[in-house]
């Protein structure tokens, strides 16, 4: 039941956010993308041709070494979200150049938080055992191809570096799109971050469109149901950063969260859109960018919300199918007295699922996907702490109510 102490703490959450929103404004920074570089690239692959996405003829020794190296590297850290999730940061931290690994450990996290949510305590009420395991099967291929693509590139980069040689003839040896190619010869010479980070977020979109979204199994049983057009509203398409603040002292919790929804899963522009947007966000925000970073430093991944909330969120099995049969938030606020919700490590939840080899072919057929590398602003709007929490009010909401509905079928 809506009461005034739920408008009165919503009110308060959404001024929070807009406080926010507009104090940092001040601190934005546009992504830039040069036109001349851009221009580059496009003539690189005009001038190679088909040669670009050839294996080589020969790999030296050495170089056979480093590939073999990175494979078995690749293969070894791919076994799950967590270690996935831990080696993009661990590139990062690294190499602070690579903007888009640390957009990658973060977007991570997000995948392992939706995986935990479906074994946590609102999701199993909502869907049945069999949605819940072609929705993880579906996090899980995606999170895994895109890992498995792109990360022998951000080693290739590292060797590359510390051998203080290009190496980046060798991608097509990783079935690396022939795009990707002239993005690393530039930036190798010119450092250009943010160049680099929207080729990577476009390259990998359109890796995993015909090899997971366009597939007749996902579509079927996740993208073209109902109940997955439904999880849409209730945050399971929710990107956030948590990230960690020192204003607004009169908080209860640490972080607050940045991010946005995807709208539309299935469409390859929406979710480069979103990956820019995402990029921006975090590198464009100074606050976000510094509290994120201070997050992922403090807190190894999990995949259990009590991360980045541990006052609302626990993953001990005190909490697992804990019954309580009312509201226990609101807002971002839980209840005196009501119990923390069980979210799960991402181990407990699920056991390491094979990484099949994905189809090889070459996704890159003309230019007009250099339409999305152009200068763009950060989005008005970024703190999505009180969206969140409405979300999870709204989730809470519909467990409580097909609860309700069900005990009075029983009756």
């Amino acid at each position: 039941m809506f009461t005034y102490k739920h408008f009165l703490y919503n009110a308060q959450s959404k001024i929070e956010s807009m406080l926010h929103n507009v104090h940092s404004k001040k601190r934005w920074k546009e992504i830039i993308i040069e036109k001349e570089d851009v221009q580059w690239v496009k003539d690189q692959i005009k001038k190679n041709g088909n040669q670009n996405d050839k294996v080589p003829a020969s790999v030296l020794p050495d170089e056979r070494v480093i590939v073999e190296r990175i494979k078995e590297k690749t293969t070894k850290q791919n076994r799950n979200n967590v270690t996935r999730t831990e080696a993009y940061k661990e590139v990062f931290l690294k190499h602070p150049e690579l903007h888009w690994a640390f957009l990658a450990h973060m977007v991570s996290r997000n995948g392992g938080w939706c995986m935990t949510d479906l074994k946590g305590d609102l999701l199993p009420y909502l869907l049945n055992s069999k949605e819940r395991e072609h929705l993880y099967e579906f996090f899980e291929r995606v999170n895994a191809l895109i890992f498995q693509d792109a990360y022998p590139q951000l080693l290739l980069y590292e060797e590359s570096k510390n051998q203080k040689k290009n190496l980046f003839h060798l991608l097509p040896v990783f079935c690396v799109s022939a795009f990707m190619r002239p993005f690393w010869n530039h930036f190798l010479e010119n450092q250009n971050s943010a160049l680099l980070t929207v080729a990577l977020i476009i390259n990998e979109q359109h890796y995993i469109e015909d090899r997971v979204i366009q597939r007749e199994y996902f579509q079927k049983y996740v993208l073209q149901t109902l109940k997955f057009k439904g999880q849409e509203a209730i945050q399971l398409t929710q990107v956030v950063f948590p990230y960690a603040i020192s204003k607004f002292p009169w908080q209860s919790n640490k972080y607050r969260l940045a991010g946005l929804i995807i709208e539309n899963f299935e469409n390859v522009n929406e979710r480069i859109a979103v990956g820019k947007k995402l990029y921006a966000i975090l590198f464009g925000i100074e606050e976000v960018y510094a509290g994120a970073c201070s997050f992922a430093k403090g807190h190894r991944h999990t995949g259990s919300r009590s991360d980045y909330w541990e006052y609302m969120f626990s993953s001990s099995e005190e909490y697992m199918h804990r019954s309580y049969g009312k509201e226990r938030i609101i807002a971002c606020k839980l209840i005196e007295g009501a119990p923390l919700f069980y979210s799960p490590a991402l181990t407990e939840a699920w056991e390491d699922k094979p990484v099949e080899p994905p189809d090889i072919f070459e996704w890159f057929k003309d230019f007009s996907v250099f339409d999305y590398l152009q200068t763009y602003s950060v989005p008005t709007i970024f703190d999505m702490t009180s969206e969140y929490c409405f979300g999870l009010n709204k989730m809470e909401l519909a467990v409580l109510t097909k609860g309700a509905m069900k005990h009075q079928g029983r009756g």
